[in-house]
């Protein structure tokens, strides 16, 4: 009962901008296929931030069906993301590569955040969790997530989430052809060695918002709430397609220096 209210209750409060959510038919759409993913992924259940991915998929597939499959299909992807502890939270392993990042490209930046005591990277959870739904318009979220997932693009993608066994027999392929197949930041991972989800284009794109707004962040931030609002500054400024090629530049930069160290 208390999963069934959590849900209802970030399904009022989901996209309410837009007209489709006016319909109380369209918001049991959501809630149905919220429900029966939290049924399905008993392990992970439901987690505020899973309405945001699953929101543009209820608007844009008529059949509740349809939208609940291709919601499944991403969150096979997505779903470490929502894997929260009384310890630890599920994109605190891309946090982590994020300070490294940010300390290899940028070490003045990364100092910075460490004297405010954000080190940690918190500030950019929801980013992460949500893959910038809440930093762009739907629009432009949508761009932004067909752009992520075209560069993170693999021909092992349908089973590289899959069991183990699986998994391990769809890589045992030509690795030239493999290269040749991927998306364009994929390609970089898998010929470096950087194949882990922690190194998602997501957390690089992260860094490239974090270096449009270094001068504004090493100049003004005087605390955390101060690093906050400046990145708050960002939201439905950003343009996703120059965000992706800062991201792209940022990869190139980070996979050569740790090269060369």
């Amino acid at each position: 009962m208390l999963l069934n209210l959590e849900i209802g209750l970030d399904v009022v409060r989901t996209d309410r901008a837009l007209a489709f959510y006016e319909s109380e038919i369209n918001r049991a759409k959501l809630w149905n296929v919220l429900a029966v993913y939290a049924w399905v992924d008993s392990d992970i259940g439901y987690v505020q931030g899973m309405n945001d991915i699953c929101s543009p998929m209820v608007i844009l597939l008529e059949h509740e069906a349809d939208a609940f499959w291709c919601f499944e299909r991403a969150m096979r992807k997505l779903r470490e993301n929502f894997r929260c502890t009384t310890s630890s939270i599920g994109v605190q392993s891309q946090l982590r590569t994020l300070s490294t990042i940010i300390k290899t490209i940028d070490p003045q930046l990364h100092q910075h955040l460490e004297d405010l005591d954000g080190g940690e990277y918190l500030f950019a959870i929801r980013m992460l969790m949500v893959l910038f739904r809440r930093e762009f318009s739907f629009i432009d979220a949508l761009y932004l997530w067909e752009l992520i997932w075209a560069m993170e693009y693999n021909p092992n993608i349908y089973s590289m989430y899959e069991d183990t066994a699986v998994a391990e027999t769809a890589l045992k392929v030509d690795e030239k052809l493999l290269i040749k197949q991927c998306g364009k930041f994929e390609k970089e991972k898998v010929k470096t060695g950087h194949v882990d989800h922690e190194s998602a284009l997501a957390v690089f794109l992260v860094a490239s918002v974090l270096e449009t707004k270094n001068k504004t962040l090493l100049k003004e931030a005087k605390g955390l709430e101060d690093v906050v609002k400046i990145l708050g500054e960002t939201t439905g400024k950003l343009d996703a397609k120059k965000a992706c090629k800062a991201a792209l530049k940022i990869q190139k930069k980070y996979l050569t220096k740790t090269k060369q160290s």
